[in-house]
């Protein structure tokens, strides 16, 4: 025992606090775990145990561009998007190959986070030469965009490969025994459902190893240097675009994966759902967890997600206590950073609503 306290006391900070967080993550899947196999759970908690998992790890993905580095982005669902359409393409394609479900699941996973990744190299490259509310609305702008993409795709597949077109249906070409994979408006249909918890726990774990080293790393201490004073930061010979773009495509990257996850935990899934409402309750989840927090964002990810659903038994009145509990927490954590964030996104948020009035 003195040993081990010994082990533990000769760690660094960072790597104390990176054992707590892996710590978290398996005493949840753990405690999750035994209840489901005594049937403890109800359904409905139950079902959202891997969309849990699955938004932790985008707000942690998130985190790392908000807090790490120092950008406010608002395109996080447009990746998450990305990488669930993805996932659904390669595991419908492999379904008459691949007969194992975790193998599937691993190559939709994998194939979701390059696509999110290449779609954020693709959009970091210009837009990551901007700076502040700039930024922000160009992101948010990309997101959209990705969203109304996805909204236009019909994806198909036959025994020539895969067919994909913009119009509908009928024009892709394919033969009479071809299966439609994703149509346009009505999204991914028939998706044969392989996530499991247990999928979702380890991508946790993986995306906090990958993140937890970024930031203890000579590139996360050069991200840092930029949040924290830029000018300074160029002066040293940091190149700034460079290190803000390892920062964005990674998360894009975490967020892809965590999309794929996501689309093949239902048997149905549309491009609606990855709208700029989802990237808001991302950001949201990150800055009531504390901005650059990432055990913060693990815990406030893992609870507002499920409080919706535990307050149902107030009908009417569970959204209202939702949004008090936020405005508390908002008050409790008396965190100047959130605030000023916050306040941006809604200026953002009028002036939306100011366009469409228009």
């Amino acid at each position: 025992m003195k040993n081990v306290l010994k082990k533990w006391t000769s760690l660094s900070k960072n790597s104390r606090d990176g054992f707590i967080n892996y710590g978290i993550v398996i005493v949840f899947f753990v405690i999750f775990q035994s209840l489901l196999s005594t049937k403890s759970l109800s359904n409905s908690l139950s079902g959202q145990l891997v969309p849990i998992c699955v938004y932790v790890v985008v707000a942690l993905a998130l985190n790392l561009v908000v807090g790490i580095s120092g950008e406010l982005s608002l395109g996080q669902a447009g990746f998450m998007g990305v990488g669930a359409f993805t996932g659904v393409i390669v595991s419908t394609c492999l379904q008459s190959s691949i007969s194992n479900g975790p193998i599937r699941l691993i190559f939709a996973i994998i194939f979701g986070a390059m696509i999110a990744g290449i779609a954020g190299l693709l959009i970091g490259i210009p837009v990551l030469r901007l700076r502040g509310d700039y930024l922000a609305i160009v992101t948010l702008a990309f997101g959209e965009i990705i969203k109304n993409i996805l909204n236009c795709l019909y994806v198909g597949v036959d025994s020539h490969g895969l067919h994909f077109g913009m119009v509908d249906i009928p024009s892709l070409g394919m033969e009479a025994d071809g299966i439609t994979i994703i149509n346009g408006p009505m999204g991914a249909v028939g998706i044969t459902k392989i996530s499991t918890f247990l999928a979702g726990i380890i991508l946790v774990i993986l995306t906090l190893v990958i993140i937890q080293n970024l930031i203890n790393s000579r590139t996360g201490r050069a991200i840092m240097a930029i949040r924290d004073n830029r000018i300074a930061a160029e002066a040293c010979g940091i190149n700034v675009t460079k290190y803000k773009l390892i920062a964005f495509v990674t998360s894009a990257a975490i967020a892809g994966a965590a999309g794929a996850l996501y689309g093949l935990n239902f048997s149905t899934i549309v491009p609606k759902k990855f709208d700029f409402n989802t990237s808001i309750l991302i950001l949201v989840f990150v800055v009531l967890g504390g901005i650059g927090n990432i055990r913060g964002t693990l815990i406030a990810a893992t609870v507002l997600y499920i409080l919706p659903e535990l307050l149902r038994e107030f009908a009417d009145y569970r959204m209202l206590i939702y949004a008090i509990v936020l405005i508390l927490v908002m008050l409790v954590t008396n965190n100047e950073k959130a605030k000023q964030l916050i306040n941006r996104v809604l200026v953002k948020l009028k002036l939306r609503k100011a366009k469409e009035g228009e």
